[in-house]
């Protein structure tokens, strides 16, 4: 990639909302050729515009991510994960266990709940692991040293 790329993706990943003017500001690319390389991104790079949000403002004071080994009917599982409410996010994972999943709980009572309804699934272990402080979150490419970095790995010197 070239560190112009680089440089429009390092904003983005601070703030997906900034407009074009600024983004332009900050990279010296114009804004006729950021609109159309971010219509370009969306389809290459960009996976989902989000925001992070602080849950326990709304109330959900218990973030777990948990570890999870299941027996059989990993479909079934998979869909049940990827369609609670309560489940942040899901990944398939490796060494010992199938799945990782973040959750966020109002309380003990429905993290509770959520695990007793895993034992129809088959789940043979589960690990909790109770998330008490975002230390860093989100922060791959957000910096210059990043953009140095990635320009200067021998991988992207396509």
């Amino acid at each position: 990639m070239k560190e112009k790329e680089l440089q429009i993706l390092r904003v983005l990943r601070n703030n997906a909302r900034e407009t074009l003017t600024i983004i332009s500001r900050k990279t010296g690319v114009p804004i006729s050729t950021l609109f159309d390389r971010l219509s370009e991104y969306r389809t290459k790079f960009i996976i989902k515009h989000t925001c992070l949000i602080d849950y326990t403002k709304l109330g959900y004071d218990l973030r777990v991510h948990m570890l999870l080994r299941v027996q059989k009917d990993k479909e079934r599982f998979e869909t049940y994960m990827t369609e609670h409410y309560l489940v942040n996010s899901v990944f398939r994972i490796n060494n010992g266990y199938d799945y990782l999943v973040e959750a966020v709980f109002r309380n003990m009572r429905e993290l509770t709940e959520f695990v007793q309804a895993l034992e129809k699934y088959h789940v043979k272990e589960h690990k909790e692991f109770f998330v008490l402080e975002d230390l860093k979150r989100e922060a791959f490419l957000t910096t210059d040293t990043h953009v140095k970095m990635l320009l200067d790995a021998p991988m992207h010197r396509v």
